[in-house]
């Protein structure tokens, strides 16, 4: 039942990393909180568990919706390429701040964020669209701050990206690619960094490697790989408006749920 509720995870994650940019993670690790508490995982490293194994299946998720989309032509690789400067470190930091923070504490922070960032989608509510993409240095400092709120929350950044690109001028579907493209090295980064944070955890269940649980981590990854591809060409399918109303209700329904 264990292996089963992780294939199924994975294949709604994959949808979810193709179709909006995100890693998946915004649902894999609520579910996986609820999961390691019916394990009987110990409470106390429990939540850091939830989150570093979501980190670490964004990785696999990442590069099959990155594939698909760049088949499209629809990632803006010199956006990447800046903002993955900064995106290095701030995830880093950022699972290194989360891993200072309580669960509980975590969840309801969460659950906030993603209800004003849904309201802000669904209501296009947003300053004056830029005329032209930010320069590097402004795109290497955002890249930051996306990488580390994203590590801390065991997320793929899309929740973060897409809005910011949006309000950039950059088109919907070209900011979904990029942001998908930059959920792996944020991913990488920040799976990396909770390894070695959780290595000498006395608490942890067995299997795990730091904070990263591995059957949750590869049950995920085998059919989020493949579900990453059908999400993207989803994406190219529907309108922008559309699309962007989706994400909206998305992020509110996982908002709601953290806060309950």
């Amino acid at each position: 039942m264990e292996i089963l509720l992780y294939l199924v995870l994975g294949a709604a994650a994959g949808v979810l990393a193709g179709m909006f940019g995100v890693g998946g993670g915004i649902i894999i690790v609520p579910v996986l909180v609820f999961s390691f508490a019916a394990q009987g995982f110990d409470a106390a490293v429990l939540t850091h568990l939830a989150v570093g194994t979501s980190l670490a299946t964004i990785v696999f998720t990442s590069v099959n919706s990155i594939l698909e989309h760049h088949r499209r032509g629809a990632v803006r690789w010199p956006i990447f390429v800046w903002m993955t400067l900064g995106i290095l470190l701030g995830a880093a930091m950022g699972a290194m701040t989360a891993a200072a923070i309580k669960g509980p504490q975590l969840q309801k922070i969460i659950g906030v964020f993603a209800i004003l960032i849904s309201l802000q989608m669904a209501l296009d509510l947003r300053p004056k669209a830029s005329s032209s993409v930010p320069g590097r240095l402004v795109l290497a400092v955002a890249g930051g701050v996306i990488g580390w709120a994203s590590a801390i929350f065991g997320i793929g950044g899309g929740s973060l990206n897409v809005p910011f690109l949006t309000w950039r001028s950059v088109p919907m579907q070209q900011a979904v690619a990029t942001s998908a493209a930059c959920g792996l090295p944020i991913a990488v980064a920040g799976a990396l960094t909770f390894m070695w944070l959780g290595w000498d955890s006395p608490q942890l269940p067995q299997w795990s490697l730091g904070f990263v649980y591995l059957p949750a981590m590869a049950g995920i990854a085998a059919t989020s790989m493949f579900f990453a591809r059908f999400g993207a060409r989803l994406a190219h399918r529907l309108s922008p408006r559309l699309l962007k109303r989706l994400f909206a209700l998305l992020l509110f329904s996982v908002g709601v749920n953290f806060l309950m």
